[in-house]
């Protein structure tokens, strides 16, 4: 009985994917649920199980191809027995004696061939030294002409003294140049293209600009630091500071609810809910799954939800579901040591907030100069919507919550 391989039903926003990599070939035996090819989208890479046990007779899509839902990618036979689609081994042909090898003319560089040309001399009468036995311009300098019969020794006449000759300028040996400078041409990924499609978007659709604040993340720091090791104990995940931005931020949006918004034609929305994505680097690249009401969750919920998608994006295992949606965003890239940054929107949203590197700075407290840990703040937001004044005062709120988190608690 054959049973047909389809690609899984695709999200409405992804029109088609790209199959990565097969995990078996043709012939071989498969169980049933044992995964037969990854499937690229523009979004996750998603594993493809067997829906029956057999063997795989045909493969009909190879790697690389581009697929759209439901269509027929190969085939599992459940009665066959491994090896039956194994192409039999052509006959050998005779045995032909090898042919004498013949040597191949050297190559001879553009700047060398010009000079051999001005001496007389052929390939065979210079020794090349570069790689491969190419003949470079300094090995033809060093080699005279072949000799020639005497000529007529002509009666000497008086002439003017000789002038002296011009050094001629250097030719560049490009190929040489370029023959020590190896690239390497690689495709985009489909969630790199998609990637770079959709900030190209955002920069041309939206009026994005970015206002900036700075935070002293010292009381969230001591809140921390005295309750870590109870706070793991308690629920099994460490206490970072991801979570206590995701609150400063939910807490703000509350406050203004076009930061929680987005543009739809002429038409401004606003979600009731709060979902928060939270951009996550992967070995594909940059994705961004999504805290879905974010604002009724626990810290320690934060905390682990978070962790899982590092776990999940690590191990190419996010889903759909995991990417789609999202009404605010946030980027941290203090994680790789950012001071600061201009983040861009992940549309259709509005505004996203850059968190950055936390780090001992200068500064004035009362009229004196003391050291503080500090953390600089990033709000990039589309102007269309969202006026300065919201956009600076929903820093500010951020700001406010984390600089004292007492705050977050009592919802002021």
């Amino acid at each position: 009985m054959l049973i047909e391989v389809k690609v899984p039903q695709l999200s409405e926003s992804v029109a088609e994917a790209t199959l990565v990599s097969w995990h078996k070939k043709a012939g071989e035996a498969v169980a049933r649920d044992e995964n037969l090819i990854d499937i690229e989208t523009d979004k996750v890479v998603l594993e493809l199980p067997a829906p029956g046990t057999g063997v795989l007779v045909e493969i009909i899509k190879a790697d690389g191809a581009s697929v759209v839902s439901g269509e027929v990618i190969a085939r599992i036979d459940t009665e066959a027995q491994a090896g039956a689609a194994a192409p039999a081994p052509a006959a050998k042909p005779a045995a032909v004696a090898p042919a004498a090898p013949v040597a191949a003319a050297p190559q001879v560089m553009p700047a060398a061939r010009k000079l051999m040309e001005e001496k007389g001399l052929g390939a065979a009468d210079v020794t090349g030294t570069g790689r491969g036995g190419r003949i470079l311009k300094e090995d033809v300098t060093g080699t005279a002409r072949p000799a020639a019969p005497p000529a007529p020794v002509a009666a000497p006449m008086a002439s003017a003294p000789a002038r002296p000759a011009l050094a001629q300028p250097t030719a560049v040996n490009v190929e040489n140049i370029l023959a020590d400078r190896p690239e390497q041409r690689v495709p985009m990924s489909r969630l790199r293209a998609r990637v770079a499609e959709r900030l190209l978007q955002s920069q041309a659709q939206n009026a994005i600009l970015t206002t900036f604040n700075e935070v002293n993340m010292a009381p969230v720091m001591d809140l921390r630091n005295k309750y870590k090791d109870k706070f793991e104990k308690e629920h099994g995940v460490k206490l970072g500071f991801m979570s206590f931005f995701v609150k400063a931020a939910v807490a703000a949006l509350k406050k203004f609810p076009v930061l929680n918004a987005s543009v739809d034609g002429n038409d401004v929305v606003y979600h009731g809910y709060f979902d928060i994505g939270i951009a996550v680097g992967s070995p594909r690249g940059l994705v961004v799954p999504i805290l879905r009401n974010a604002d009724q969750m626990s810290l320690a919920q934060i905390e682990q939800k978070i962790a899982e998608f590092g776990q999940k994006a690590k191990d190419g295992k996010l889903s759909l579901e995991d990417m789609t949606g999202g009404t605010f965003s946030i980027s941290n890239g203090g994680v790789f040591g950012s001071m600061l940054s201009t983040p861009i929107i992940n549309p259709p949203q509005s505004a996203i907030l850059g968190i950055h590197a936390t780090k001992d700075r200068a500064v004035v407290e009362n009229g004196q100069i003391v050291i503080r840990p500090m953390n600089y703040l990033a709000m990039s937001y589309d102007h269309r919507i969202i006026d300065g004044r919201e956009a600076v005062l929903g820093l500010v709120a951020m700001k406010d919550a984390l600089e004292d988190p007492a705050r977050l608690l009592l919802d002021l």
